[in-house]
């Protein structure tokens, strides 16, 4: 048995027979991913169990990261922020940072792909090193209300791209170059989404001194401002008001996001005093595991992002059968029905009611929950990834787009 074939039991034969007739189309043709780093963030961990696939069913899909210091990472988190909506200051030595590095990796990165699948805006000046190979811009965040400022100067390198792929349809802007709609995905075979015997859930909840017999509110993220976990502990003091129950904020840093330890420590400032909210950084090394186990120990996942890409955490979530309440922002409402499989919200109030709701009446949760799971499985696990990825690539060499089977 491949290890694409472990897939069978969740989409049935027929999908995984699709995905190795792709496949054979792409036989020959080298697809190389480039992005800013290997470890933490949505990118990396969809990265990393893609391209062993693809590798396995006989596509030539490789990974490489660009180079990048200090000085580069704080401007690429002040245009994700940027980009995002968020005000933020930029200003010439900001660009001529991120020049500065582009040139570096323009000179020394090794371009061979076929197809070269660029994602996000670090590594967007490569386009520079266009011949007649096909390259893709992936852009994994929303940018349908960017800074103008730095949205006009990224602009200018993605109109040299052969397309572009967006998360959600209101995510992009009016390009030139085609556009394609590709929701990421989750693994429900990796670590972080398999299922864990009750020993393993028990174990993760000791380690971190959490009370696995009272009710777990847990929000999973990086600790990044446009998570907002400050409103988070917000909202858990007024849910504990009348309910008893405890916070867990757990995440790990993203090795291309400074902002990281500031907001951590903002998080355990705001909950001084409250013995019941757990604020964890969890060590990379242990990551997937202990993210399942405080996931699937909660009563309620809640994601009360400010803005949001997808949120891959909330899919997370709803497969493994779990009652959310997330910010209605970016992805998160692709993936939730409001009172169907989850509870959308618009403040830190509406936060706080739909927990309380969730916590008082545990067959409705339990509803959702059910309700959720099959939407993911419907929807939003890796095979249909993959087959959106080989569509893709397959399409870059028909005029119209049009990929026939």
């Amino acid at each position: 048995m491949t290890e694409l074939d472990k897939y069978i039991q969740f989409v049935g034969q027929p999908i995984v027979d699709d995905l190795k007739l792709l496949a054979e189309r792409l036989k020959g043709k080298a697809i190389q991913n480039i992005n800013s780093t290997r470890f933490g963030g949505g990118v990396a961990e969809i990265l990393h169990r893609v391209v062993p696939i693809l590798q396995e069913i006989g596509v030539d899909a490789r990974w490489d990261v660009i180079e990048g210091n200090d000085r580069f990472f704080n401007v690429t988190k002040k245009f994700h922020n940027a980009l995002h909506g968020r005000s933020e200051k930029i200003g010439a030595k900001d660009f001529e940072i991120f020049n500065e590095v582009g040139r570096e990796n323009i000179k020394n990165m090794d371009i061979y792909g076929d197809i070269v699948f660029v994602h996000d805006p670090q590594p967007i000046q490569l386009i520079k090193r266009k011949k007649k190979n096909k390259w893709i811009w992936r852009c994994h965040i929303d940018v349908s209300h960017p800074n103008k400022k730095v949205w006009d100067f990224l602009e200018k390198f993605v109109y040299s791209y052969d397309s572009s792929v967006f998360s959600a349809p209101g995510f992009s802007q009016k390009l030139p170059i085609r556009q394609f709609l590709i929701s990421p995905s989750i693994d429900p075979l990796s670590d972080k989404n398999k299922v864990l015997e009750q020993r393993q859930i028990d174990n993760v909840l000791n380690k971190y001194g959490i009370d696995k017999k009272l009710p777990i509110i847990c929000q999973i993220s990086r600790f990044d401002y446009l998570k907002d976990p400050v409103g988070v502990i917000e909202a858990f003091k007024m849910v504990r008001r009348y309910n008893k129950c405890q916070l867990v904020l757990a995440g790990n840093k993203s090795l291309d996001d400074p902002e990281s330890d500031k907001v951590l420590a903002e998080v355990k400032k705001a909950a001084k005093g409250m013995p019941e909210v757990h604020a964890l950084l969890i060590p990379p090394e242990h990551n997937d595991i202990d993210i399942n186990a405080l996931q699937s120990a909660a009563s309620v996942v809640v994601q009360k992002s400010i803005r949001e890409g997808f949120g891959l955490v909330v899919t997370e979530a709803l497969w493994k059968g779990k009652p959310v309440v997330a910010s209605a922002v970016g992805g998160i409402a692709l993936q939730i029905k409001h009172r169907y499989s989850g509870l959308l919200c618009n403040s830190i109030e509406g936060c706080a009611f739909g927990i309380k709701q969730l916590l008082n009446s545990p067959a409705y949760a339990t509803r959702l929950g059910e309700n959720a799971k099959e939407n993911v499985r419907r929807n939003f696990l890796l095979t249909r990834h993959l087959r959106d990825y080989m569509l893709l690539f397959l399409s870059l060499y028909n005029p119209e787009g049009i990929v026939y089977l």
